[in-house]
């Protein structure tokens, strides 16, 4: 074992869905008759969905309110995005090289625990994780570094020794709040906005478990 941990994001790193979630909310938008673009949406990506009921109801709504209309909003994108979903390209690759390389491996997520289950399940890859940290463990959003901090102390490795993927401003923002090292993907922003990571890639074909090890003992 290696001491050395990589720390994903969910959305928009694992897979590449959110697509489906703009869909999923702008469908539960007009069913609640509230105006919102596309824009203000991804203006918020990496932020719990308390913050976007804030946003849209203009006050904090009750736990459990916002915990209800949470999972009708998570439903709709299930349902949407059940028959697309499949793994990152490029993923299954390097985590396969990451568990040879000995790394400890967790996922930091936002999003609640039926949408990590979903993912992981839909996908096949739950078996490479040690950690999972949802929305239920945390009690600040992005770009707070709560989360990914979270995942650290579970898998008992120094922040120093953590290297995170994200797609988000906010995702990314929180890493580095954390004051871990972070990769960039540009799934979600282009690359002029992510200049804050320490590297920005397409995709995972683009990096290997010998650089981040490289990157990480430094």
């Amino acid at each position: 074992m290696n001491g050395f941990a990589v720390i994903f994001d969910m959305d928009g790193v694992l897979v590449d869905n959110n697509r489906y979630h703009n869909i999923a909310w702008l469908e539960f938008c007009r069913r609640k008759n509230f105006k919102i673009t596309t824009e203000e949406i991804a203006s918020r990506f990496g932020n719990l969905n308390e913050e976007y009921f804030r946003f849209l109801y203009g006050r904090e709504l009750p736990k459990e309110e916002s915990e209800r209309l949470g999972e009708e909003k998570e439903a709709i994108y299930r349902e949407i995005y059940a028959k697309e979903i499949q793994p990152a390209k490029g993923l299954v690759g390097l985590l396969t090289e990451l568990k040879n390389f000995g790394f400890k491996l967790a996922v930091a997520t936002s999003a609640n625990r039926n949408n990590l289950d979903f993912v992981l399940d839909k996908t096949n890859i739950r078996d490479f994780f040690d950690v999972l940290v949802d929305s239920s463990m945390v009690s600040k959003g992005k770009p707070n570094p709560e989360v990914f901090l979270k995942a650290a102390g579970l898998l008992n490795v120094s922040v120093s020794k953590c290297m995170v993927f994200e797609d988000s401003l906010h995702g990314v923002e929180a890493a580095c709040n954390a004051k871990m090292k972070v990769i960039a993907l540009t799934t979600t922003f282009p690359q002029e906005k992510l200049k804050s990571a320490n590297h920005i890639i397409n995709g995972f074909p683009d990096i290997t478990a010998k650089a981040i090890l490289n990157e990480l003992r430094r």
